[in-house]
């Protein structure tokens, strides 16, 4: 691995590639780096090479590391992007901007009550158990539309679209199709008349899959930051 500002370049090399092999613009796609179980220090050196989006799976570690980076101009914004426990929403609604894995009702509703009025609305993702394993979080795609839409009516939240974690799969047809399935649930939910514009899946191993299936934004950890 080189160092942190290389593995940046390179990876914003390879969701370049992906999206001119998939006819879209670069820019619609945003390159989430998952910081997780790294130090500020290495945040630091990302946001000094240009990255601005840090992911965290962890509340305390998030905490700790938005609070030791406070200095950091511009801000980095901090997405929430690891399983979130209901005695730890008040936190997450307080310091972060996105949250990506609300996977139940209750969850939502909390971060809506407790997003300060002074901050903008706390941007949504709901995560969606897209390959059905028992071990994963998430909405059953059945169980999507009403949840979509008790979520999309609360205030101070922004719902802006679907994350998925699906298995690993080897090969790029295996890797496609749960981008696939998940990038088709988006498009029925905005068919019944909700405005999303957020498809939060892909990381290291398979960004190039879930570009072509239409990912907008990319959780890239290992190929930046190193193995953990």
């Amino acid at each position: 691995m080189g160092s942190i500002g290389s593995n940046l370049q390179e990876v914003k090399r390879r969701i370049g590639a992906a999206c001119a092999a998939a006819g879209r613009s670069a820019e619609s796609v945003t390159l989430l780096a998952v910081s997780k179980t790294f130090d500020a220090a290495a945040v630091r050196a990302a946001h000094a090479a240009g990255q601005r989006e840090f992911g965290e799976n962890y509340v305390q570690e998030a905490l700790a590391k938005i609070e030791a980076l406070r200095d950091l101009s511009p801000a980095p914004a901090w997405h929430l992007i690891g399983p979130l426990q209901s005695n730890k929403t008040r936190a997450v609604a307080e310091a972060c901007d996105w949250v990506h894995s609300v996977d139940r009702l209750k969850i939502a509703e909390r971060l809506s009550e407790q997003r300060p009025p002074a901050l903008p609305p706390l941007n949504i993702c709901l995560q969606v158990n897209i390959s059905g394993q028992a071990s994963k979080s998430g909405f059953a795609p059945a169980e999507l539309e009403p949840a979509a839409r008790a979520v999309a009516a609360l205030p101070r939240l922004r719902l802006r679209g679907l994350m998925a974690i699906p298995e690993p799969a080897d090969g790029e047809a295996a890797q496609r199709a749960p981008h696939r399935a998940l990038a088709a649930l988006k498009a029925a939910l905005n068919a019944q008349g909700l405005a999303l514009d957020t498809l939060s899946m892909g990381m290291s191993a398979d960004l190039e899959a879930a570009i072509a299936e239409g990912a907008t934004i990319v959780r890239v950890g290992t190929a930046i930051f190193g193995a953990r």
